[in-house]
């Protein structure tokens, strides 16, 4: 149960508030990206995940400056589809022996990231095209080119690794 309204009067006070989840959600991102780093075995797979990271801290940095410049303030709000992927994320890495199984599971619950933020990206940029917010889109298309890069470095990897899991013997 919410026990306080965020008072979304317009489609104005909805982007803003929406920008404020948007930074939560990548501060939440770079702080978990270390941790998958460290439990993935592939080398293309960490590789990409640090560039990811690089690109996540430059997204938040983005993001709290378009907020800076509305509010005047990079304060955030909580996305809590974030906190679910990142608990499932977690607790399917505490569960999983199996290196190579790891690798794809650590794909899995990145894709689902990465699928959460080129919807969100997108609709933050369609919201601040209709506000007239021309150099808001302009940054936030660039977000969500990242986004879909890395799904589909992601989704290039997986076609790999998720076979050589099917190979591997399973550990018991």
């Amino acid at each position: 149960m919410k026990l306080f309204s965020a008072n979304i009067e317009d489609l104005k006070t909805l982007y803003i508030s929406n920008l404020k989840k948007a930074l939560d959600l990548e501060q939440k991102i770079c702080k978990s990206l270390p941790d998958m780093i460290e439990n993935s075995t592939d080398q293309q797979l960490a590789a990409g995940l640090r560039t990811h990271l690089e690109q996540s801290q430059g997204h938040a940095s983005k993001v709290a400056s378009l907020l800076q410049q509305h509010t005047g303030s990079d304060s955030t709000e909580t996305c809590k589809v974030m906190d679910g992927l990142a608990t499932e994320a977690s607790d399917t890495l505490k569960d999983v022996k199996d290196p190579a199984v790891r690798d794809i599971a650590i794909i899995a619950g990145a894709q689902q990231v990465e699928h959460h933020e080129i919807a969100v990206y997108g609709t933050l940029k369609n919201w601040a095209r209709v506000l007239g917010l021309s150099s808001d889109v302009s940054t936030l298309e660039s977000i969500e080119r990242d986004e879909i890069k890395a799904d589909q470095m992601l989704t290039q990897i997986a076609g790999t690794v998720n076979y050589q899991a099917e190979k591997e013997p399973v550990l018991a």
